[in-house]
């Protein structure tokens, strides 16, 4: 029955909340592994976002601004950063509320995001009319199958596909309901899904639109039906862009000046998902994705042949469980039930996503890239798993509803050789001929087994599921639901245990914590105390030391020349080298304006302490003996799992290390570009006695100084998002913050507004006359924001 076939409203019912104990038992149970602190979940989630949950959360109870970062990449716009988590509503509840967070509460946080997804999902099960024992299995694969299983790492992401059940709940209530205020909350949901600005919420909000256009069209009314959602429409229409229209500006115009290049139809390919990883839908685990012993041997990969696309090796697993495999396989396919009215739309759906996945291995993509919008921005078609793994969880959930509420005739002679014939090609022939292609074939029996097992399991609970179901009664489809939600458990927990693609031990990630045991982030706080004078902020860099360090600096409030993400300011880079990561030592790459650590843009950035995981010389080919002084050197720490290549982390001081504010009297035009490009400073340039200026800033094309010191200045207050300094200013001259430039700072001067100016390349300055002053640098992002706008409204 579809939402338009529907008369009336289902009651709300003993089966459905007994569904929701057991979805509610069974994530307790999934989730204890990572909520007990036996292990966190790895990648990404330790090394970027449990660092932006632990800046946001430390900032906000400091009573700190938050829109600007000044840890990592020497400052970094934080606001319009999609993956800062600021416009996530689950993490900025937990950071109001949880001064320190944690790996425990960051992990918490995402599982329940998918707890609520999965809830909701149930209550969509529940509004269509269909057996809350669907509802339940339905919302068991999607929160603990497919990619939300094996890329739990990805916290962005993650976030963006537990808002999409959500929002289908929100959008059925409002299209059956005709009623404005739904569609407002379901405008604000897709809103939130939205501002993940991220391949999973594009293809997400495509699903959505979809979906709303065909429940409209496809009733028989649908001219009326159109007609009475239009209200409904517009609100919820209103309600995203409220949303929305600020956070994703912001996120556009960070773009334009960021590292981010256009990513082309052969960079996107090289995202695909492999054909044969299809077949993990059925057989968990059988390429070694997460087995300990194993050497991932699927696509991509050496063994399998595969090597010209680039996925990590979790990224191909799409497991949601044996009963959506087995239901999808055995009735939608084998019996024609996926093709039924109620159902079809989703069908579709899910051959999109699966076309979309395979990216350049079907002409599909082609056309997906060339027209649908938002596509070419994206490099990974395989991020569609996700999608692919909520189609898995809908269709699953649809046909065991099915199942448990509908005696099927006898399957035909015919039927039932095509449903053995493809049981055999799925759990038998592909298996084995991939074994056999990639020389494997010994390694195929145990996951082979385990799926057979697992399967031949799911179609007795489904049977016996289904008799009890149909015998009528609550307290028989109560049993029928904590039947198959407890096997469905039971299989989530076998199949898509915690592994080295999802979990590590919790100790790994000590020198994230606030109160670490590793002795280099105490050692790095005591000689930064130790140097730090009125006019100095020492910076540092973490280069090499492991995964999950590049970032630490924003919980550990050290001032760091690197950091890990992807975007970056793209002059920044130009000109430090900066990457997205550097965990690694062979991943530490310089420029032509800073060739070394042992360069003139390394001491006015302030560099002066270099953690590094080898001996810095290995790093840096063209150091100079006796340029840098190694002052610690600290062995592995006993419990805590070293970095692989890193026995020791090394301590290095530059004693060169220019002060954080100056003040000059002398300034001279340059070309930014030109200098990033060539690598080459202006003849005789010492940033101690003068400025460079763009040449609109200096008219005369330079100011020559006197000799003697023209001034001093003394930092009195540093925030985030705020520099106060003050100056005495023997002559005129520039007082140089030596924080990176954006054009959302302002600056004040005796508290009046003052020209805030680029200098030297990638810092701010500003004109002072002779006197005593107190400068105030701040970050109005908003105003930035409007007058940017403006801006491009005149130009245009």
């Amino acid at each position: 029955m579809t939402a338009s076939e529907r008369t009336g409203r289902p009651r709300f019912d003993l089966r459905l909340l007994g569904a929701i104990a057991v979805v509610a038992a069974a994530w307790v149970v999934l989730t204890r592994p990572w909520l007990s602190g036996t292990f966190a979940v790895p990648w990404d989630a330790e090394a970027h976002f449990r660092p932006q949950m632990a800046f946001l959360a430390h900032s906000l109870h400091a009573g700190e601004g938050i829109a600007w970062n000044p840890y990592v990449f020497a400052g970094w716009s934080q606001i319009a950063d999609p993956q800062s988590l600021i416009f996530a509503p689950a993490f900025l509840v937990l950071a109001l509320f949880v001064p320190d967070p944690g790996a425990v509460a960051l992990d918490a946080t995402v599982f329940a995001q998918l707890g609520v997804g999965a809830l909701a999902l149930l209550l969509w099960f529940r509004d269509r009319g269909w057996h809350a024992a669907g509802g339940t299995v339905a919302a068991l694969a999607f929160a603990f199958g497919g990619s939300a299983a094996w890329r739990i790492q990805h916290t962005g992401q993650v976030l963006s596909f537990g808002w999409i059940p959500i929002v289908l709940f929100l959008l059925g209530r409002m299209l059956d309901r005709r009623s404005a205020g739904w569609g407002f909350l379901a405008g604000v949901a897709a809103g939130f899904m939205a501002l993940g600005r991220d391949q999973i919420a594009l293809l997400g909000l495509h699903f959505l639109v979809a979906y709303a256009v065909v429940e409209i069209l496809a009733a028989p009314d649908r001219w009326s039906r159109l007609g009475r959602t239009l209200v409904p429409g517009v609100a919820g229409i209103v309600g995203g862009l409220l949303v929305v229209t600020v956070p994703v500006m912001m996120t556009l115009l960070l773009a334009e000046h960021s590292n981010r290049p256009a990513i082309d139809f052969v960079g996107a390919g090289r995202g695909s998902l492999h054909p044969a990883s299809l077949i993990g839908a059925a057989i968990a685990d059988l390429f070694g994705q997460g087995a300990q012993d194993v050497d991932f041997w699927g696509p991509p990969s050496p063994a399998f042949g595969v090597t010209d696309i680039y996925l990590a090796q979790n990224m191909t697993a799409v497991y949601a469980g044996a009963l959506p495999a087995v239901a999808i396989l055995v009735f939608g396919i084998g019996r024609g039930l996926l093709l039924r009215p109620g159902i079809r739309f989703q069908t579709l759906a899910a051959l999109f996503f699966v076309l979309y996945a395979l990216g350049w291995y079907t002409p599909a993509f082609r056309v997906f890239y060339d027209h649908l919008p938002g596509v070419a921005l994206f490099r990974r078609p395989a991020d569609a798993t996700f999608l692919i793994g909520f189609s898995l969880a809908v269709l699953g959930g649809f046909l065991v509803h099915q199942r448990v509420t509908e005696e099927l005739p006898p399957a035909g002679r015919p039927v039932r050789a095509f449903q053995t014939a493809m049981l055999l090609v799925v759990f038998a022939v592909l298996p084995i001929a991939f074994g056999l292609h990639a020389d494997r074939l010994a390694l195929v029996w145990k996951p082979l087994t385990t799926a057979a097992v697992f399967s031949a399991a799911a179609l007795v609970v489904l049977a016996v599921a289904g008799d009890l179901a149909r015998r009528g009664g609550t307290f028989a489809s109560l049993g029928a639901i904590f039947l198959l939600g407890a096997f469905s458990t039971a299989d989530l927990a076998w199949n898509n245990a915690p592994n080295e693609s999802t979990a590590y031990p919790a100790a790994t990630y000590d020198a994230l914590a606030t109160d670490t045991r590793d002795p280099v982030i105490p050692f790095l706080k005591k000689k930064l105390a130790e140097t730090a004078t009125p006019d100095r902020r020492d910076r540092v860099e973490l280069a090499g030391v492991g995964f999950h360090w590049p970032n630490a600096g924003m919980i550990h409030r050290l001032e760091n020349t690197l950091g890990y993400n992807p975007l970056r300011f793209d002059f920044y880079a130009a000109a430090t080298g900066a990457i997205d990561h550097v965990g690694l030592p062979e991943q530490k790459e310089f420029s032509l304006l800073e060739p070394s650590y042992d360069s003139l843009l390394a001491d006015m950035l302030g560099l002066r302490f270099i953690v590094t995981g080898a001996p810095v010389e290995t790093m840096d080919r063209k150091l100079a003996p006796g340029r840098l002084t190694e002052i610690a050197r600290f062995p592995a720490i006993p419990g805590i799992p070293p970095a692989p290549g890193r026995p020791e982390t090394f301590v290095y001081e530059n004693p060169r290390a220019l002060p954080r504010v100056l003040f000059v009297d002398a300034a001279r035009s340059a070309d930014f570009d030109a200098i990033i490009a060539s690598g080459a400073w202006p003849e005789g340039f010492d940033p101690r006695r003068e400025v460079l200026l763009p040449a609109a800033a200096l008219p005369g094309g330079a100011v020559a100084g006197e000799t003697g010191p023209a001034g001093n200045a003394a930092i009195t207050l540093w925030r985030n998002t705020r520099v106060d300094v003050d100056v005495e200013a023997t002559r005129a001259g520039w007082l140089v913050l030596n924080d990176v430039w954006h054009r959302w700072w302002r600056v004040e001067v005796d508290g009046l507004p003052a020209k805030l100016e680029r200098a030297d390349v990638l810092f701010r300055a500003v004109r002072l006359e002779p006197g005593r002053h107190h400068v105030s640098f701040t970050f109005h992002p908003f105003a930035g924001l409007w007058e940017d706008v403006e801006a491009r409204r005149a130009a245009h």
